[in-house]
């Protein structure tokens, strides 16, 4: 059966899904999580029954769904606010499901999707956002990667570093994405560190805290995303910046640097300056080149390139910046801004309107337009020529 012809498939499968209990939006993802096992098993081994068959296997795809959003719902519930630093009080199997499903049979990309899928309570349009990939290319990955565990035992737990990366991804969909996950990241973060002695570990967790502290800036009372140059420090968690800063003072102390720690010094230079003047980006620079140098990773890259615009000026950001590839994700927005800055507000305005054509969330997208309309509203009329 073609693919044309296992679409066609699709309405009947996914009534019968609605029409056992399933929600319309739950009930076409595990439809189309079916269509790509489909697509992969039907040419070698084609069932008797294609729709029985789909209606199967998408219905345990919407319960493997379901139980995966019920518990994070519970996770949610525990967690009203951020924990307190110190002991931590009580330890669940969450992070346990971090380390099975960082399976030893998995690379570590598959593992991290499948984490973030199954026990993170993301989608795969989140998953597949956090690793720049199309939402299909992703779900092809997950898919591979459930099947893969179904076969082996779950007794070989993955390693801290997949798990690390996993809790990083949480985090950073929490503290800008659709569903508020950054505090279950810190909480599992607070667990690890106090089983594991690692440096990283303890960075990743400064680099949370550091960052988590900044959140009540962010954002205005109606949403609206308020830049880091513009925000109100007064408003900055304190208690969670000391904490953040003495925390990774002594995973630095170690001599073991990695990349957490690398990020959480340049987040610990914006929290210590009092205004957005007085930020030390020389040392910022400094740390993205270190960062770079570990990861080699393109969205350092970019963040890099805005810091040696403040350290050395627009011109040498925009040199810096000419160097990396322009589909990037906020590449628009960085040009914008350096462009701006450069005294070049027509070409300012118009990568302000391209970034928030891409922009991943409502918030960004508006402040964006509001960035071109600012400079659109400040040019001459021909009339006035």
């Amino acid at each position: 059966m073609d693919e044309v012809a296992l679409r066609s498939l699709t309405p009947g499968v996914l009534g019968v899904l609605v029409r056992r209990g399933a929600d319309f939006a739950a009930a076409e993802e595990a439809v189309q999580d079916a269509l790509v096992d489909a697509l992969r098993a039907w040419p070698a081994d084609p069932p008797r029954d294609p729709r029985g068959w789909l209606v199967t296997v998408a219905w345990r795809r919407f319960l493997d769904a379901a139980r995966a959003d019920a518990a994070r719902r519970r996770r949610e519930d525990m967690v009203e606010e951020e924990p307190p630093p110190g002991p931590v009080p009580g330890v669940d199997d969450t992070l346990w499901l971090y380390f099975l499903c960082a399976h030893p049979s998995l690379s570590p990309s598959s593992a991290v999707a499948l984490t973030l899928r199954a026990v993170g309570g993301l989608t795969t349009r989140q998953v597949a956002q956090a690793y720049l990939v199309p939402e299909a290319t992703m779900a092809q990955r997950i898919s591979r990667a459930k099947r893969t565990v179904a076969e082996v035992r779950f007794d070989k737990p993955g390693d801290v570093a997949t798990v690390l990366r996993v809790l990083y991804l949480v985090f950073n969909e929490g503290y800008s994405g659709d569903v508020d996950l950054a505090a279950e990241a810190i909480r599992l973060t607070r667990q690890l560190a106090a089983a594991v002695d690692h440096p990283e570990v303890a960075g990743l967790l400064a680099l949370m805290l550091l960052h988590h502290a900044r959140r009540p800036g962010r954002t205005t009372p109606d949403g609206t995303l308020v830049p880091l140059v513009e925000q109100d420090r007064s408003r900055w968690d304190t208690a969670l910046i000391a904490d953040g800063v003495g925390i990774l003072q002594t995973a630095l102390s170690r001599d073991r640097l990695g990349e957490f720690q690398a990020q959480a010094a340049v987040a610990a230079l914006h929290a210590d300056a009092r205004s957005a003047a007085d930020t030390d980006w020389v040392q910022i620079v400094e740390w993205y080149d270190e960062l770079v140098r570990l990861t080699d990773n393109p969205i350092a890259r970019l963040n890099r390139a805005v810091a040696v615009g403040e350290a050395d000026g627009p011109r040498a950001g925009l040199a810096a910046l000419a160097a990396l590839d322009d589909t990037l994700p906020r590449y628009a927005a960085v040009a914008a801004y350096l462009h701006e800055r450069d005294g070049d507000p027509d070409r300012a305005a118009r990568l302000y309107a391209e970034a928030a054509r891409r922009a991943p969330s409502l918030a960004e997208r508006d402040h964006l337009n509001r960035q071109a309309a600012r400079l659109n509203t400040r040019r001459p009329s021909r009339a006035d020529g």
